[in-house]
């Protein structure tokens, strides 16, 4: 009943041939995503602005598309958060008149949001119950739910003179049915029924009918009209785009090469002298970091503003080195007293630019916002942060930086699956950010150590303006016991200690040894220091332990099963509901406890890993006392327990259908964290 999917894609090439294949691949599936974007949009104005920002959005993240992503999901991910966020846009809804609807797409636009999602995503995209779900971000319960109430909705509008009657405890088979994929002993009852009920037969018969229209929907290009130069004016559109930017950019090369200039021979006749810009910005500027900045001659003012629906946006200043491109910011509420600030997650901010002027071999240093500072506690409605972006290529350009969406800072709202709640800002703030790259200075590291019998080695000191690195490397050979994650305490150069920071450590992308993992530590910054002694104190280590076992699945309602390991008993419940059979696994019992988390797969009776429909979990967090913590406790004192250790008590998986019911449980290993003290002392001399 599904259309069959495209073809995969090769990553590479995609990436190699870039937007143009972007281009040429929308244009070649223009019809469906059309009636996607209709689910939404109603004129071609925001059809064809929709096909526009999905381009440039799509091409902004090809560097990030996983191998393992097919891409017609991941481009319809992005195709969907872009209608959405387009829907929402009022400069596009009120500016050409509505395009009218004829047909069964007249009937499709009067059903409820998530049902029209539903239904196009399944019968004319061509996905899965279970992709189709992943994309909304809903259970495959839900998604059945939605394209069954969808069907009748659509059913009852379509033929709005009829009236059907079918038994309900049989309706809720038809989809399996339908789609040939209900167990046997369930098709021939359900065979056995319809036989016999003439009701069942013109229920499932009007049904079927209802699917095999959104099977054919895109060729009733008499309900559907697409104008015949739509993708044209989108070219257009990306072309002028291409014009644009190349103009700013010779633009702003001009302009950094008179400020150069002057700013020179500023230097030259000292006007400009160190005591000066100390006195000057304690005067002028309040956030102390990025005083702190500008008074060491790091950065410099611009206060670029942008105000979008009685929200205004100043980028106070850039700072620039090898390792990120930091910004400050302030945002003030001029209409409210809300609070609202910038969360960099792909969802509201891009550099349209970007992969012309930033490398993204760095991934960008995670900075929370900071809530409790004495700064974003004295207006109401003004809120200070910083944002961090990828480092740039050159020494200098100019960033193309649009924010999309604010989040609030007392946002309560339960988010949805592109992490928007009612209480976001939504707007469109656009900068361009004139931008120089400050130099870095690297140190070679050789100091090797081992943690729980696992060689660590220190591999580079990399000292920049906005932040100072630890290069180290963790060794790979022992696959029986494994360090998933090491966390520093510290960091002192010379006699001056800075703190990690607890969002700073990622992996580096270094193919040079297969046998160990590059990883980077952040630090605050110890620019102009020359380090002659470096001593790093550990904080902890998270380790995983292989150690396999197999356990036969001999568990009823009535009689939980129970099995030994780790030095623990755990037990597993069975619970049925009729459509579908869920299984627990729990341990409450944590003290001394050897194991935080099971690395495990359900079995089925042909040894594959079935799909689970659903999958919840439960967990507590234990301090070094033994104290435990609700973990869902809200605010949640993370940062006030000594030494948390993270234990799930309980995990469930759901399956529908006997082909799926697992025969066994395989735990392959578990992991478990230890906090250290220790000091590495390596001297540079």
């Amino acid at each position: 009943m599904i259309p069959a999917k495209i073809d995969p894609i090769s990553t590479a090439t995609i990436k190699e041939k870039g937007v143009e294949f972007i281009v040429d691949w929308l244009n070649q599936h223009q019809q469906s995503f059309y009636i996607l974007g209709s689910c939404y949009l109603s004129n071609q104005q925001q059809m064809e602005e929709l096909f526009y920002r999905s381009i440039l959005k799509i091409q902004k993240e090809l560097p990030r598309l996983k191998n393992s992503t097919p891409f017609e999901t991941w481009v319809t991910s992005i195709f969907i958060h872009n209608c959405r966020e387009l829907s929402r846009d009022r400069s596009l809804q009120v500016s050409e008149e509505s395009e009218p609807r004829q047909g069964v797409f007249k009937a499709i636009e009067q059903l409820e949001q998530d049902e029209k999602e539903a239904l196009i995503l399944t019968y004319v995209q061509g996905f899965s119950l279970e992709e189709g779900a992943h994309l909304l971000q809903v259970s495959a319960k839900k998604m059945k739910e939605l394209l069954f109430s969808g069907i009748q909705s659509l059913r009852n509008k379509v033929w709005s003179r009829s009236t059907f009657h079918g038994c309900l405890e049989y309706q809720k088979g038809y989809l399996d049915y339908l789609d040939q994929t209900m167990e046997r002993s369930k098709k021939i009852d359900l065979e056995v029924h319809i036989y016999q009920c003439q009701k069942c037969q013109e229920d499932l018969a009007t049904f079927q009918d209802v699917i095999s229209t959104m099977l054919n929907l895109t060729d009733r290009t008499e309900d559907l009209y697409i104008p015949t130069r739509f993708m044209e004016n989108v070219k257009e559109k990306l072309k002028e785009y291409e014009k644009h930017r190349q103009q700013k950019n010779k633009k702003h090369k001009r302009i950094g090469l008179i400020f150069a200039s002057v700013f020179v021979l500023l230097i030259g006749t000292g006007f400009f002298t160190g005591a000066f810009s100390n006195l000057y910005y304690s005067w002028t500027e309040e956030d102390p970091q990025l005083r702190t900045f500008l008074q060491r001659g790091f950065g410099q003012r611009l206060n670029l503003e942008a105000e979008s629906d009685g929200v205004k946006i100043t980028i106070k200043s850039v700072i620039a080195d090898d390792v990120q491109t930091l910004l400050f910011y302030e945002i003030e509420d001029t209409v409210e007293d809300n609070q609202y600030m910038i969360i960099n997650d792909s969802r509201g901010v891009f550099v349209w630019n970007e992969n012309e002027i930033m490398s993204n071999t760095i991934f960008p240093t995670y900075y929370p916002p900071d809530l409790e500072s004495d700064l974003n506690k004295k207006e109401k409605n003004v809120f200070r942060g910083k944002l961090s972006l990828f480092p740039l290529k050159t020494d200098n350009g100019t960033i193309e930086l649009q924010i999309t969406n604010l989040k609030n800072r007392d946002s309560t709202a339960q988010q949805d699956f592109w992490g928007y709640s009612i209480e976001d800002k939504t707007g469109v703030w656009n900068f361009e950010i004139p931008v120089t790259k400050l130099p870095s200075t690297e140190y070679a590291l050789d100091k090797e150590v081992e943690i729980e019998g696992i060689p660590i080695r220190f591999e580079k000191l990399i000292i920049a303006p906005t932040v100072t690195i630890i290069q180290f490397g963790i060794n790979r050979e022992q696959p029986e016991k494994r360090i998933e994650f090491l966390d520093f305490n510290n960091l002192e150069v010379n006699n001056k200690k800075v703190k990690a920071d607890m969002y700073g450590t990622s992996f580096v992308d270094s193919q040079q040894d297969m046998n160990w993992s590059t990883l980077q530590a952040n630090f605050d910054s110890l620019f102009g220091i020359k380090p002659k002694e470096v001593n790093v104190q550990f904080k902890s280590v998270q380790l995983s332990f292989e150690d396999k076992k197999t356990i036969e699945l001999d568990v009823t309602p009535e009689h939980p099963q129970t099995f030994e390991y780790a030095g623990s008993t755990i037990s597993i419940d069975k619970q049925e509901d009729g459509q579908s059979t869920n299984f627990v696994i729990s341990n409450h019992e944590v003290e001394n406890r050897a194991y935080e988390g099971l690395q495990f797969d359900f079995v089925n009776e042909d040894g594959e890993v079935p799909s689970a429909t659903e999958m919840n979990g439960e967990a507590i967090i234990v301090d070094k006392n033994g104290v435990e913590y609700d973990m869902y406790q809200t605010p949640f004192p993370f940062e006030e327990i000594e030494q948390p250790r993270y234990f799930n008590t309980l995990q469930s998986a759901r399956f529908q259908g006997e082909s799926t019911i697992p025969r066994k449980l395989i735990i392959y290993g578990y992991n478990s964290t230890k906090y250290l003290d220790d000091v590495v002392k390596i001297s540079l001399e």
